[in-house]
């Protein structure tokens, strides 16, 4: 089997990939129920899985440059490898390549998901404080300005 390298490291990358998406579904859960420190706690970990994944990913295209190569396909991509590849690992290849799109779509789906949800609760966060500072710059109601020098670093904090 002329790919076993290149199979093997795509199946780690899938592996990893795994590991990964379970990690972004876990952070997805945290920042629904606004739990920071599980956010934080699963932040080295997403890192991580990441950098596992450029480095499998940059290893695998010199891989398949190699093979290319080495079999003397027209084509530097993967349908010039399949092509020259005999049926069944071609098949293979071209099954594994498949498996590796669809992974990194959901993982950028996911990631994309999580973004949205970090950008919602920082919005909510920035019109949170705009409302406190605001009220507590009011002349009359409960939240009026005391006599005390912490009201204007509450209203600089916020602006």
């Amino acid at each position: 089997m002329k790919a076993k390298n290149l199979l093997n490291l795509w199946a780690e990358w899938l592996s990893t990939s795994e590991k990964l998406l379970r990690c972004l579904h876990e952070q997805t859960a945290a920042i629904t129920l606004r739990d920071v420190p599980r956010v934080e706690r699963l932040q080295p970990d997403l890192e991580l899985y990441t950098e596992t994944l450029r480095g499998i990913d940059t290893k695998a295209v010199a891989e398949a440059q190699r093979l290319a190569e080495e079999l003397n396909a027209r084509v530097q991509n993967l349908r010039g490898l399949v092509d020259v590849l005999d049926k069944n690992e071609g098949a293979q290849v071209q099954l594994t390549a498949n498996k590796i799109v669809i992974a990194s779509q959901t993982i950028r789906d996911v990631n994309a998901k999580n973004r949205k949800l970090i950008e919602g609760e920082m919005h909510y966060i920035n019109g949170t404080l705009t409302l406190i500072a605001k009220a507590g710059a009011e002349k009359k109601g409960p939240y009026r300005t005391r006599k005390t020098s912490n009201t204007s670093i509450l209203v600089d904090a916020a602006a």
